[in-house]
């Protein structure tokens, strides 16, 4: 029982307890290993952990209506099966597209719990799945391990390789927050330091959304519930309608930044944004600026020939979601330690034997 008491002590001083600073030598010892856990427990990850999760609250499966309109999500009925009519993709049925609740989830090599910490959200655009576009084609673990940002990543799977972008329960108001805050109790668990979740729960939040994922990013930016929290919003390739939820955001959230990235059709959102934002007197920027700044605003135009299925991996430049992260300032990961090997001292001069003398019998020369 003792022992047990000792070491709950021990777990206290380690941890910001109030014990006696006189502790007896065993304690002493016990309390240096507790000591280096809790340090090793707080160190940089020395590999990155990536993770397909079931959430509970997940964009799908959604039993709700459409936004705006008094009818179902779910509106065709075929014996046991229920699916969604879409504009371009015909039926969609429940079962084998509106049912997974996983969510990518990845911490990157060298992220450090006491540092400042950013959550990147990435909303996938149509025809997509988290293992083969997300995590394999579009590599966006790598691009945000790559751009250096001490920042996580939390991928929530929309209608499977469908051409479909609803939204699902992001629809509803308040939903996106409590997926939030859900994530931050899984990134915990998959870090391994159930301290971390206090770090989750309250760091800043980087929407990313590529083609079709604009139409879920506009309404967790509006309806959400997660107000203040999300710092910057970045849009690949992705204007392609609710520009006046964009509008409402931007000028509303002063303190976040809005960058989109346009080639092609999108242009035309850019220039329906512009508008509305040249009205309320918001500067816009046709160029990249050298960090992403507090209510900055940046629509840019790239080059039409690029082509949108690779616009996440290759377009203005290689990597450009590791290329935008990397300009947000504050979050930047401590450079890798380098190992320094202690200075070689010379070698001591050996004595040149002569060859001659080697061959001498013993005692014959001095």
């Amino acid at each position: 029982m003792a022992g047990r008491r000792a070491s709950h002590d021990v777990r206290e001083a380690c941890c910001g307890g109030r014990r006696s600073a006189r502790l007896p030598r065993a304690l002493l010892l016990a309390f240096g290993l507790q000591f280096a856990f809790c340090a090793s427990a707080q160190a940089p990850l020395s590999i990155t952990k990536t993770l397909l999760q079931p959430f509970d609250v997940a964009p799908f499966p959604y039993d709700g209506g459409l936004p705006d309109k008094d009818q179902p999500f779910l509106d065709v009925i075929e014996g046991d099966r229920r699916g969604h009519l879409t504009q371009r993709g015909g039926v969609y049925w429940e079962d084998s597209t509106y049912a997974d609740r996983r969510v990518l989830l990845s911490i990157p090599r060298g992220f450090d719990a006491r540092r400042p910490a950013l959550i990147i959200v990435y909303f996938h655009g149509n025809l997509s799945t988290l293992e083969r576009d997300v995590r394999d084609r579009q590599q966006i673990p790598r691009q945000i391990e790559a751009s250096r940002l001490n920042a996580v990543l939390v991928a929530p799977q929309f209608a499977v390789d469908a051409a479909d972008s609803s939204a699902g329960r992001f629809w509803e108001p308040g939903i996106f927050a409590k997926f939030l805050r859900e994530a931050a109790d899984r990134l915990a668990l998959l870090h391994g330091d159930r301290r971390t979740r206090a770090l989750f729960r309250r760091a800043p939040v980087v929407l990313v959304a590529y083609s079709g994922g604009y139409h879920p990013a506009a309404f967790a930016l509006t309806v959400g519930g997660a107000g203040r929290r999300v710092k910057g919003v970045i849009l690949l390739d992705a204007l392609y309608g609710e520009t006046e939820r964009f509008a409402d955001w931007i000028i509303r959230q002063r303190r976040g930044f809005f960058v989109s990235a346009s080639a092609g059709i999108t242009r035309d959102g850019h220039e329906a944004l512009r508008s509305l934002l040249v009205k309320r007197r918001i500067a816009v920027r046709k160029r990249l600026p050298r960090s992403l700044s507090p209510g900055g605003v940046t629509l840019l135009d790239t080059d039409e020939d690029i082509d949108h299925f690779d616009f996440v991996t290759q377009a203005w430049v290689h990597d450009p979601l590791r290329a935008l992260l990397a300009k947000i300032p504050g979050y930047r990961r401590a450079a890798p330690v380098k190992s320094r090997r202690a200075p070689r001292r010379p070698a001591k001069d050996k004595p040149v034997k002569d060859k001659r003398s080697a061959k001498r019998a013993p005692g014959s020369g001095r």
